[in-house]
């Protein structure tokens, strides 16, 4: 296993083109930690790479956790709910609940899962704001993104944040409490009638064909990678001290070695067997001439753009976009990261 049935799958195509040309919805929770505490501002600045003191109530942002050697061990989104309470977005619960764990230290500090008590939903698409406006109490129409805002769903407490995992410029996340589930869904099945909504029920739409196609990543696609190897080095705040600083300075000074392309193969290589790193082991090997100068971390089928598409991460003086290489016996030509 990895080849490419994706493209003749007409259910997996329908849910894709639902997102990107109305509107997809789907139950799908991330695992929240919730950190509270008066030191949780501080300790959550060291942690992460990027700066979380200066983010608003009501706020969130991207950010690395990166390891001692400067490399990326998870990747996550923080709200900042209230002056002391953040919730961390993660899909790695266990690795980042020991991470914050061992390096809390005498911190006045609180670390605790609230995904039981927390359902997510998405709502992705050119209609999604539409059908949010439909289902919800107050307008959304001025929400920016990143930004959670309590609201009600006929007359539920809910808490919606203007992101998404799919590349689109409009998507919603919808976040609730368990036992309202059934009139969360069937708020969103018949008002979303009127918007041509569509339940996404695949997984690989929602990991995978969506977000490969706009450059978005999940963690399995760049563990053990840089952030200046796969495009993160700027949200960085060197200003502050944080976890893995001493080593990604040096990192930065010497220029990554390796860095993550996009790559496309032709559907005539349909039934050419790649496996990408993602999917477990060290990835099909990229090859330019006889020299080995990468590895594949991710493959799909982008229906939008009508190819086969993936990421490799490449040595940074050996590739360049444009380069044609082999993937186990399949043509490959390097390109951006962002497809569609």
């Amino acid at each position: 296993m990895f080849k490419h049935v994706y493209r003749h799958d007409d259910d997996k195509r329908a849910q894709h083109n639902a997102v990107r040309n109305a509107v997809g919805w789907y139950y799908y929770t991330h695992i929240l930690l919730e950190v509270t505490g008066e030191d949780a501002t501080a300790y959550l600045d060291w942690i992460y790479a990027n700066p979380i003191g200066t983010l608003k109530i009501g706020s969130a942002r991207y950010t690395p956790m990166l390891n001692d050697d400067g490399f990326i061990i998870d990747d996550v989104v923080i709200f900042r709910m209230e002056e002391d309470k953040y919730w961390v977005s993660t899909l790695f619960v266990n690795r980042v609940t020991k991470w914050l764990e061992e390096h809390k230290g005498e911190r006045k500090v609180a670390i605790r899962d609230i995904t039981p008590e927390t359902d997510m939903y998405a709502v992705q698409g050119p209609n999604s704001k539409d059908l949010m406006n439909a289902i919800l109490e107050n307008s959304i129409d001025e929400q920016k993104f990143f930004q959670i805002r309590d609201n009600k769903i006929d007359g539920i407490p809910v808490k919606i944040s203007r992101a998404g995992f799919t590349g689109e410029k409009l998507g919603f996340e919808i976040y609730v409490a368990p036992e309202h589930k059934d009139k969360i869904e069937a708020a969103l099945k018949e008002k979303g009638k009127a918007f041509d909504a569509m339940e996404v029920t695949e997984f690989q739409i929602m990991v995978w064909t969506l977000p490969t196609e706009k450059g978005y990543y999940v963690m399995t696609d760049i563990h053990w990678t840089t952030p200046f190897e796969v495009g993160f080095g700027r949200g960085i705040k060197w200003e502050k001290d944080f976890i893995g600083k001493e080593a990604l300075l040096k990192i930065r000074d010497e220029a990554p070695k390796r860095k993550l392309l996009g790559f496309t193969i032709d559907e005539k290589y349909d039934a050419v067997h790649i496996v990408p790193r993602n999917l477990g082991g060290p990835g099909a090997k990229v090859m330019l001439g006889d020299e080995e100068i990468g590895r594949v971390y991710k493959y799909t089928y982008g229906y939008t753009v009508e190819k086969n598409i993936g990421y490799a991460l490449v040595e940074a003086d050996k590739a360049a976009i444009g380069d044609v290489v082999m993937i186990n016996g399949a043509e490959a030509t390097l390109t951006e990261r962002v497809f569609a």
